[in-house]
């Protein structure tokens, strides 16, 4: 794949930066599988360097991105399975930018701020094979490929988890894996089923390209809807989504910190990502069609997970949960079907990754202190660590969602978004935000007020290099809380365009139902007064015309006068009507 893609760049004269920045991080990890054993002191660099290197570039793509244009950026298209029809196709739009630049961020800090309790060497390795599936997902444009790195991510996490994790964490691991596996066989089969049909309905080439099958919708209504039923199981597992959930929590308190701050900012949304990807742009008319129901998961989530995290004993425990409410206001925004709920979602996507990234770095300092994460032994910390809890603060306030930091702009733009497209689930949705409130506060006023006792009393405060590791992560919160313009004005052309594309190819009109209905009512009220007004017109001219050839007071000038008066009369009626008629059909269809 490597001479491939470095091919494709010498026959372009380009350089090819999305494929650097996916193979960067295996040549990172296949450098130190090569180093030997008894060098342990280059395992550690090695990967912050690889990670640093490839989250640099993706740094530089951001400040090359062509913010006013919707179309896929830094491609790459180069022939690889061709009696498949399978292409290394790659690129970006700012559905998925903001995605990448965070994998970039988060991967590094995650290996800075986390030291491995056992072996380094595979432990790195699999952090760096890690980042490059990551890589690979958000910017792959072929069904296919996109496959092939969705199922590699699923490999490291796996031994992540099983190898560097706590307690139960073989099971953890196995469910993990087995609830994912169970929900990529859905997705494969959903991809050559598309594909298939598309060659039989077209008669071109077999063919997983995204963008052409997006772009010919050759598909029958019957057979892609349940071809998204196939994509949908497999992303509501990765979401994951109310009740295919189950596997998260165990997952998330069984993990190393590393792996708990990759799995929620990074891994999760390769779920939400797919639903916008393969659901509402290479299915639009299925996606609108199951809205209904993908948002009622996405709801009951918000409030299931707000719920169930009240009742956790365990401080990370409690943080999985969290999880799972927030990543239903992705759900509720994407399937909303409108721009401000799809750009909501976008935006809650990357500030969760923030947000709860830092929240199981935090977590993990302090078990790495107190050796618990039990709510019930951890109290007072204030005292003994304020900085700790000066920090756990602003993060947990980002995470709920307090004006001013990263949590608000998605949250709210979201939930505009579903009262304009999806109202009683938008109403059902806000109670999640007054949820997350009383869970996260009552487990901060547990953990870090009251009298502290035992271990708690003289617990070491954060030190310089922990602080360090989080503070891009506070800038970001801080930062994107007060200026969201920029990053929201990077997506509104990708954004507009896939709500374009979503009401080109489906009869889905929720987006602006009642605006629709409004610009409707008004539109026939009109012509109606203006039907009457012609009418009453014609009758008083009629009856002038009468009344004059009756008395024979006027003259044939006066009287072919009025009758031109009549039809101007008839003629401007009738042109306002129509353009009445056409206005409310415009607005309808629009």
């Amino acid at each position: 794949m490597g001479a491939l893609l470095a091919n494709e760049a010498a026959a372009t004269g380009s350089f090819p930066l999305l494929a650097v920045m996916i193979i960067l991080p295996f040549a990172g990890a296949a450098l130190i599988g090569i180093l030997p054993d008894r060098r342990q002191e280059f395992f550690r660099p090695v990967a912050l360097l690889s990670s640093i290197g490839t989250g640099a570039m993706s740094l530089y793509l951001l400040s090359q991105f062509d913010r006013d244009s919707a179309a896929f950026q830094f491609t790459i298209d180069h022939s690889w399975i061709s009696d498949l029809g399978v292409r290394l196709h790659f690129g970006v739009d700012g559905i998925s930018l903001f995605m990448v630049v965070l994998t970039g961020i988060i991967f590094p800090i995650a290996i800075l701020a986390v030291k491995p309790h056992g072996d380094q060497k595979p432990y790195y390795a699999w952090m760096l094979v890690l980042m490059g599936g990551s890589m690979g997902v958000f910017v792959a444009l072929d069904l296919l490929v996109f496959f092939i790195f969705f199922e590699i991510v699923l490999v490291p996490m796996y031994f992540l988890i099983g190898l560097w994790g706590y307690g139960e964490r073989i099971y953890a691991a196995t469910k993990f894996f087995l609830y994912t596996m169970f929900g990529s066989a859905f997705m494969l089969v959903g991809m050559i089923a598309l594909a298939v049909l598309h060659q039989r309905e077209t008669g071109a080439p077999l063919t997983f390209d995204l963008v052409t099958l997006a772009t010919d919708q050759a598909v029958s209504t019957s057979a892609a809807r349940w071809i998204f039923v196939a994509f949908a199981i497999a992303f509501a597992v990765k979401v994951p989504l109310f009740p295919l959930h189950t596997w998260l929590p165990d997952a998330h308190t069984q993990a190393p910190t590393a792996g708990s701050v990759i799995l929620a900012a990074i891994m999760l949304k390769l779920g939400t990502y797919g639903y916008l990807r393969f659901g509402l742009y290479l299915l639009p008319d299925a996606a609108a069609w199951a809205a209904p129901v993908l948002l009622t998961l996405g709801v009951v989530g918000i409030v299931y997970g707000a719920i169930a995290a009240a009742m956790q004993k365990d401080l990370k425990r409690l943080v999985a949960y969290s999880s799972v409410a927030h990543l239903g206001f992705i759900i509720l925004g994407t399937f909303s079907l409108t721009t401000q709920g799809i750009t909501g979602g976008l935006l809650v996507m990357v500030n969760h990754g923030i947000t709860t990234g830092a929240l199981f770095l935090l977590v993990g300092i302090i078990y790495d202190r107190r050796h618990t994460r039990l709510i019930s032994e951890l109290s007072g910390m204030q005292k003994s660590a304020p900085l700790l809890a000066g920090v756990f603060m602003v993060v947990m306030m980002a995470s709920v969602g307090l004006p001013g930091l990263n949590g608000f702009p998605g949250e709210l733009l979201s939930l505009i978004g579903a009262f304009k497209g999806a109202r009683w689930w938008g109403v059902v949705a806000v109670t999640g935000v007054i949820l997350a409130a009383v869970y996260l506060l009552w487990a901060y006023q547990r953990t870090f007020h009251g009298k502290a006792t035992g271990g708690n009393a003289t617990m070491r405060d954060m030190r310089p290099t922990e602080f360090a590791a989080l503070a891009p992560l506070l800038f970001l919160m801080v930062f994107l809380g007060l200026f969201p313009g920029p990053m929201i004005d990077t997506m509104k052309p990708s954004v507009d365009a896939l709500v374009a594309h979503v009401k080109e190819h489906s009869d889905d009109s929720r987006a602006n139902q009642r605006e629709v209905k409004k610009l409707e009512t008004a539109a026939t009220e009109q012509t109606d007064s203006e039907h009457s007004d012609s009418e009453h017109s014609d009758s008083k001219s009629s009856d002038s015309k009468s009344d004059s050839e009756t008395t024979g007071s006027t003259s044939t000038g006066s009287t072919s006068t009025g009758s031109g008066a009549s039809r101007a009369t008839t003629t401007t009626t009738a042109t306002t009507s129509s353009a009445g008629h056409s206005t409310g059909s415009q607005q309808e269809h629009g």
